[in-house]
């Protein structure tokens, strides 16, 4: 990675002992020392420290600074720092530039006060004036008295973190960096988790862009003073540098804010430098070249020392850059707090475009190629963004071709985001690359892309659009400028283009609907849409050499274009999200509309003509009518051509039985029979001639058939086809003058007499055949192939749900002798059988571990359907509802699997029967437990893993109750008493101190505790008290789980926090919780899994290191934002620890061990602070696709410590190694 020079002798390392101990290599110290293991503090600002501190620091930072990896930034230091002093002597020595520390004492021998901490802070928040006044006020101050007014700018970035604290000369004076911080630490307000960039109100609405405003005008209008001074800008970058390694989550953040735009303004000053050297350079060259009599050597004496005094300045310009890239940048492009990772990332991307010379290298580039794999949406939005900005512009794109081949297939992935804005941003991308870079987009690249032009959002089906026509239909249908003048749409390029439009949407064969590929292209190649002329004269042609389907696509391109164009929005299935038109649309909506009607009034009874025998292509040019101001056949005198679109009609009509095209005509006659017309006199007498032509048609095939003693096939086909040209005008329009109730009475009544309608002997021989084949059926559910057992089970599934007594519902009463009810026998076998091939495990399955991966899945849908057969015989009323026990109890174990299947079914018998669903949920418990207590006995039953997973069934369950506590009020304490029942339903032996073997289930009844109400608790405790008077217990000697049962109905809990073991947990103070941004962000199935009332209220501090040796399970990622993936709740509770899976769900405590010592005995707020960070890794495989993962998460992504890790390592992801290598 290129590394930018350091610029003044207060970089170097051996100058003198006030340069070794220089705020900004204190600030690189402490940033590697944050890196590695410290015992102090993870943080440490660089403040002003007395000489026996500055000599302390001087020999460590040396230390550190030629041991950490990546020196280059050091060794630049170092070099230039030897440069700088060989080439103009140092600057003033200490005697003349006061001690750091001097600086806390006034200029003029008052005492020391508090610096006014709120005057800019409240300035800035008010932004009451503009910020160029603001500095200027500032900048007189630090002339009058500069220690006070740099103090009044630390407070200001300390206070605008949401830090009550201030920082006084006396701290300033006598406390050490850490002292400092630590102090700050412990005044910052516990209240609320919000501060400045994140609070919410009018108030801080503004305060994000008026503080970054701030500190881009505080560099601009230092850019000639104060910039090169050695005090102020090295220690606020040393402040920020030490800040935004904090611990606590508002000074990370607003610092790296601060820290990043800070970086953002020098990079524009470094930029000014280079431009004014470039012109120093030519003007010295132009004038060292004049001749010896015009030469003025005072002229390039003064050049000279202009351009020397130029790159003095751009290398100290680039040594803070350095430092800022290095001290916070590196560290902070990974953190854990997403919203401090895009920052990072939008600020590099603006570095690159606007000073490519330094940036645009693949050192930096790395930086934003490793991000794109960033699990949380923002951050990927922010890439995206980046690189649009550089393959814009086309004199960059030459040296992003290494990045390009590197990172080009996580581009191209990314168009399958799971978020669509960021999709949407992938394909824009995409098309940039596509123009600026020819050739590196692939044809597999490319038709990865094409599928998109038909998703249903519309933003990113647009944008998938635009990729489509400038990669196929631009090249071709565009023509060069020629002769000076560029000639567009020429007759000849338009055929062009729908050619090449028929040709993608016939050969792709992707989708079937042509309305949402000219949606998807309408913005982009909107005028070649609207090119009606062209797309009927290739109609109309007779030798235009397209096939039958090619002409229906044409058909269709040409109605969807006209709909678009008419109605002004997509086709169904596509939101715009916006409520309406704006004016200007609405105008060229007019427009549109009325042209498209004046060129196909004429054109289209041609048009039915041509394909009148043909049902595919009449019935959407019938629906043409919809998109028509039909007031312009009278404004333009075109009834002769009204005439002639009746004529069409009729003999469509006549000619036709489809009813699609009955339909499409019966509505175009609709929409011309408005009585607002001046026509619809000449309308309504064709429709007339229509329906009495169609009328009579009828009754003399009626009389026919009536007649008849013997149905011939074609008079009945004749009938049936005039019946549905009838039935269709019947919906549109009244034809109650043409007495139709008649005839057809007549005409069912001969259905009935000739024996159409199915008699009482009929049905019972159906439904003898009918149980002779469930028989059948039955006794291959024990054949020995299993490929016959499922379609026997499949075929068993429809045939008892056609014939179930929903069969009766709607009127079909006549249909109850065909009710079948099988008998238990087979009820049995089929659960039986939903057992042995359904509820299996992975080990189980015939093939083992060497079967494809599309043979498993095609194994799992089969298993899916057989379940979901079972489970509508259960809703539909085949089976007892008892049944449904044998699904359930599986829910948790096979929720990766059937977890939709089983829920909704969980859903559908709740609202059939509450109480009925909530004694099949304590049955399902009842039998998992009867069944393990048969297997492995009483003793040590509640630490199995098998009863840990019970005990997640369980919550599982207590949770599918949902939010109404008080409709549910009933149910739930019913299944206490009957748990309680079965709890005590077997009596150890009479003198036996163990037991009761049942007892063990009140644990998992303690789940459903916290759906009580806290009276319903008490009544719950002495009934419970009541049913073990009459059992013998061991004085002295409380069983487990009646102590964990009778905690979790203790007043003061509501959650079943309990350790397996019986030991009540201590509640521990809160000192960090999730924001409420994340409490937002969780997902349903995240929703679904998690206790009520377990989330803590959310407090200020963050922690970001993680403390070894203490128990805090795995120490697995959370990011704050969500994962890109679909979280599913299955894995909330699996921890590695089978005893830890007993755990209550309250993912933001940490259990206390049985001796009473635990984490909050431990660690006060301010070790916490003093904790190493930890670094976690992005992983590469959470890809942000459509398709939800189905892999179970770890239960310690969910159980949040106090925390958090500030850095994520991204480095550790595949095929993201260093591009310099």
């Amino acid at each position: 990675m290129p590394t930018h020079r350091s610029s003044s002798s207060r970089y170097q390392s051996s100058s003198s002992p006030s340069n070794a101990s220089s705020p900004l290599r204190r600030a690189v110290a402490a940033g590697r020392r944050s890196v590695s293991a410290s015992s102090s503090s993870s943080v440490s600002v660089a403040m002003p420290c007395d000489d026996r501190d500055s000599e302390q620091n001087s020999e460590g930072d040396s230390e550190s600074l030629s041991a950490g990896e990546g020196s280059d930034f050091e060794d630049s230091l170092r070099r230039n720092g030897k440069k700088r002093a060989a080439k103009r002597p140092l600057k003033p020595t200490p005697a003349k530039l006061p001690k750091k520390r001097s600086r806390t004492v006034h200029a003029h021998g008052q005492k020391e006060s508090e610096p006014p901490a709120s005057d800019l802070f409240d300035a800035v928040k008010g932004a009451k004036s503009d910020m160029q006044s603001l500095v200027d006020e500032w900048l007189d101050s630090y002339k009058q008295d500069q220690d006070a007014a740099f103090l009044e700018l630390v407070n200001f970035f300390i206070r605008s973190c949401g830090c009550k604290g201030t920082v006084t000369p006396e701290m300033f004076k006598k406390m050490s960096n850490s002292e400092i911080i630590r102090h700050l630490t412990e005044q910052f307000n516990e209240d609320s988790g919000d501060y400045p960039l994140t609070a919410s109100g009018p108030s801080w609405k503004k305060f994000q862009g008026s503080f970054c405003e701030f500190v881009r005008t505080l560099v601009y209008q230092c850019q000639y003073s104060l910039l090169y001074d050695g005090f102020p800008m090295d220690n606020l970058i040393s402040l920020l540098t030490g800040l935004s390694d904090s611990q606590v989550r508002a000074f990370r953040h607003t610092s790296t804010l601060a820290a990043m735009k800070l970086m953002t303004s020098l990079v524009r000053v470094a930029l000014q430098l280079s431009l004014h050297k470039d012109n120093n350079q030519r003007q010295y060259e132009a004038e060292r070249n004049k001749g010896p009599g015009q030469r003025a050597p005072e002229r390039l004496e003064s050049l000279l020392e202009k351009r020397r005094e130029l790159q003095e300045h751009q290398e100290e310009i680039e040594g803070m850059m350095n430092a800022l890239f290095r001290g916070v940048f590196v560290h902070r492009y990974r953190d854990v707090l997403p919203e401090i990772r895009a920052i990072c990332i939008e600020e590099i991307g603006s570095w690159m475009q606007s000073y490519s010379t330094s940036f645009l290298t693949d050192s930096y580039l790395k930086y934003i190629g490793w991000t794109l794999h960033d699990k949380h949406r923002d951050v990927r939005l922010k890439c995206l963004k980046a690189l649009q900005g550089l393959y814009g512009n086309q004199d960059l794109t030459a040296r992003l071709e290494l990045f390009t081949s590197r990172f080009k297939d996580r581009m191209v992935s990314m168009v399958m985001d799971r978020e669509y804005d960021v999709a949407v941003e992938a394909v824009r991308l995409l098309i940039l690359i596509l123009k600026s870079m020819e050739g590196v987009l692939t044809d597999a690249d490319c038709e990865s892309i094409y599928p998109v032009v038909y998703a249903s959002n519309r933003a990113l089906a647009s944008a998938a659009g635009e990729f489509l026509y400038w990669k196929l239909f631009y090249p071709e249908c565009e023509t060069r400028a020629v002769g000076g003048r560029e000639r567009r749409r020429s007759p000849r390029a338009q055929r062009t283009f729908f050619y090449l439009l028929l040709s993608f949407f016939v050969e792709s064969e992707l989708h079937d609907h042509a309305a949402y590929l000219v949606d998807s292209l309408w913005d982009c190649a909107g005028p070649l849409l609207k090119d009606w002329e062209s797309l009927t004269s290739l109609l109309l042609e007779k030798d235009q050499n397209l096939g039958d389907a090619q002409e229906s696509t044409l058909v269709e391109i040409l109605v969807s274009s006209v709909r678009q164009a008419s109605e002004g929005h997509p086709p169904v299935g596509r939101a715009t999200g916006r409520k309406g038109l704006t004016p200007k649309e609405r105008k060229i909506q007019a427009n549109d509309k009325v042209k498209l009607t004046e060129h196909l009034i004429p054109l289209l009874p041609q048009l039915l003509a041509k394909f009148s025998a043909d049902a595919e292509k009449v019935a959407p040019l019938l629906q043409l009518l919809n998109y028509f101001d039909l007031n312009i056949y009278c404004t333009r005198r075109l009834e002769k051509h009204l005439e002639l679109l009746l004529q069409q009609l009729q003999e469509v009509v006549v000619k036709h039985a489809e009813p699609a095209v009955l339909e499409a005509g019966a509505h175009a006659l609709y929409l011309l029979c408005n009585p607002e017309f001046t026509f619809f006199s000449r309308v309504d007498f064709a429709r007339s001639q229509l329906v009495d032509l169609l009328t009579d048609r009828f009754q003399q095939e009626l009389e026919e058939l009536l007649q008849s003693s013997f149905l011939d096939e074609d008079e009945v086909y004749s009938l049936a086809a005039t019946l549905k040209r009838l039935s269709a005008f019947y919906n549109a329009h009244d034809l109650t003058r043409w007495e139709l109730y008649e005839p057809c009475y007549q005409l069912l009544r001969k259905a009935v007499d000739t024996g159409e309608v199915p008699h009482q002997k009929q049905l019972l021989g159906l439904k003898g055949r009918m149980v002779a084949f469930c028989e059948l059926c039955q006794s291959c559910l024990s054949d020995v192939d299993s490929e016959i057992q499922e379609q026997a089970f499949v075929l068993l599934s429809d045939l008892l749900l056609i014939f179930s007594p929903q069969m009766i519902v709607g009127g079909r009463e006549f249909l109850r002798p065909l009710v079948f009810i099988p008998e238990a026998t087979l009820q049995s076998e089929l659960a039986s059988f939903l057992m042995d091939h359904v509820f299996i495990q992975p080990g189980e399955l015939s093939s083992g571990h060497s079967q494809e991966d599309h043979l498993q899945i095609e194994q799992l849908h089969q298993r899916r359907r057989l379940l979901a057969g079972f489970c509508k015989l259960l809703l539909y009323g085949v089976l007892e509802m008892d049944a449904a026990s044998d699904v359930f109890k599986h829910y948790n174990k096979f929720y990766n699997d059937y977890g939709d299947i089983i829920k909704e079914t969980l859903t559908r018998a709740r609202q059939m029967d509450r109480s009925h669903c909530s004694r099949i949920l304590l049955l399902s418990l009842t039998q998992l437990y009867t069944e393990l207590l048969q297997e492995q006995g009483p003793q040590g039953l509640n630490e199995l893993p098998a009863f840990i997973e019970m005990r997640d069934l369980a919550r599982r369950f207590a949770l599918s109750f949902g939010p109404q506590q008080l409709q549910n009020r009933d149910l739930v304490v019913m299944l206490h008493k009957e748990g309680i029942k079965f709890s005590l339903s077997e009596l150890p032996p009479a003198g036996s101190s163990s037991q009761p073997p049942n007892l063990a289930f009140l644990e998992l009844l303690s789940e459903f505790s916290p759906r009580l109400f806290h009276q319903d608790k008490q009544l719950l405790l002495s009934y419970l008290e009541k049913c073990l008077q009459r059992v013998s217990q061991a004085p002295g000697r409380p069983w487990g789980p009646v102590t964990t049962y009778c905690h979790s109905l203790s007043p003061g809990e509501n959650t079943a926090e309990v350790s397996p073991q019986g030991y009540p947990r201590s509640k521990k103070r809160r000192v960090e919780g999730p924001s409420r941004r994340h409490r937002e962000d969780v997902s349903a199935s995240q929703e679904e899994s998690l206790q009520p009332n377990s989330i803590p209220a959310t407090p200020t501090l963050t922690s970001t290191a993680v403390k070894s040796g203490q128990p805090l399970g795995a120490s697995e990622e959370m990011e704050e934002g969500g994962s890109s993936e679909l979280a599913f709740p299955q894995g909330l509770y699996l921890l590695g620890n089978p005893r830890s899976r007993s755990l209550s769900p309250q993912h933001f405590q940490t259990p206390l061990n049985p001796s009473g010592s635990g984490l909050g005995k431990q660690l006060t707020r301010l070790s916490l602070m003093e904790e190493d960070e930890e670094e976690f890794e992005i992983q590469n495989d959470s890809s942000e696709e459509w398709q939800g993962s189905g892999k179970s998460s770890s239960s310690s992504e969910h159980r949040l410590d106090l925390l958090d890790s500030t850095e994520l390592n991204i480095e550790a992801l595949p095929h993201l190694h260093d591009m310099t290598t």
